[in-house]
């Protein structure tokens, strides 16, 4: 299932702590990976590629949006058939990519998104799941017109023909949303599948779910 036409995009700012590990589960995989370091002012650079990866760096700090657009159109250049988002905090389990890739290796999605909501194995903290995580998915089924169990997973698999035509335009975190409403208005087809993300820190706050809707409001006011 998995093989090199699977290519594993990685953005990663500041985590020298954690990406180690990641590369290293990863590296066991027959996927191409690649690591797109954006502006990191740590040892993430020098870590990674001390591993079978390639390694991308943006000069500027510019956000995940920006950094997953970058490592797509790249492994896109070179051939990928599936590309695969996969954060380097080391939350993200790799015995989930191939469920992740499964909908679309059958021709059954173009574009399939990891949920936390749809097994009890993600231990999610409580105020983030009813304090930031639902009034989330409220928010993207109003905006996207896309109904998911989890709106803001970065745990994706996109097919080439999605990843061609998605373009990430949001560099900060607020791409979540725009990639939903970019499956609607492209009329790809999507499912969800469960995936298990273990929480070593709180992560997205309020503030931060704030300046995501406050981007959306500025790329719909901007949008060309």
């Amino acid at each position: 299932m998995l093989n090199e036409k699977v290519w594993i995009v990685i953005p990663a700012h500041n985590e020298a702590k954690n990406i180690a590990n990641v590369l290293q589960q990863l590296a066991v995989l027959p996927a191409k990976v690649v690591v797109v370091d954006d502006d990191s002012a740590d040892e993430t650079a020098r870590i990674a590629i001390g591993f079978p990866v390639y390694l991308l760096k943006h000069l500027v700090n510019r956000g995940q949006g920006a950094a997953l657009q970058t490592g797509t159109e790249f492994a896109l250049r070179h051939g990928a058939e599936v590309i695969v988002h996969f954060d380097a905090d080391g939350q993200m389990q790799t015995k989930d990519i191939a469920k992740v890739i499964e909908p679309i290796l059958n021709k059954q999605a173009d574009i399939v998104f990891g949920s936390r909501f749809l097994s009890g194995d993600s231990k999610i903290p409580w105020t983030k799941k009813y304090f930031i995580l639902l009034p989330a998915k409220i928010f993207n089924w109003v905006f996207t017109g896309v109904h998911l169990t989890d709106a803001h997973c970065g745990f994706r698999a996109l097919s080439a023909k999605a990843a061609r035509a998605i373009e990430i335009r949001q560099d900060g975190m607020a791409h979540a949303t725009e990639i939903m409403d970019q499956v609607r208005l492209l009329n790809l087809r999507y499912q969800e599948v469960p995936v298990e993300i273990i929480y070593h820190e709180y992560g997205q706050s309020f503030g931060k779910g704030f300046k995501i809707l406050v981007d959306l409001i500025i790329g719909r006011l901007t949008k060309k």
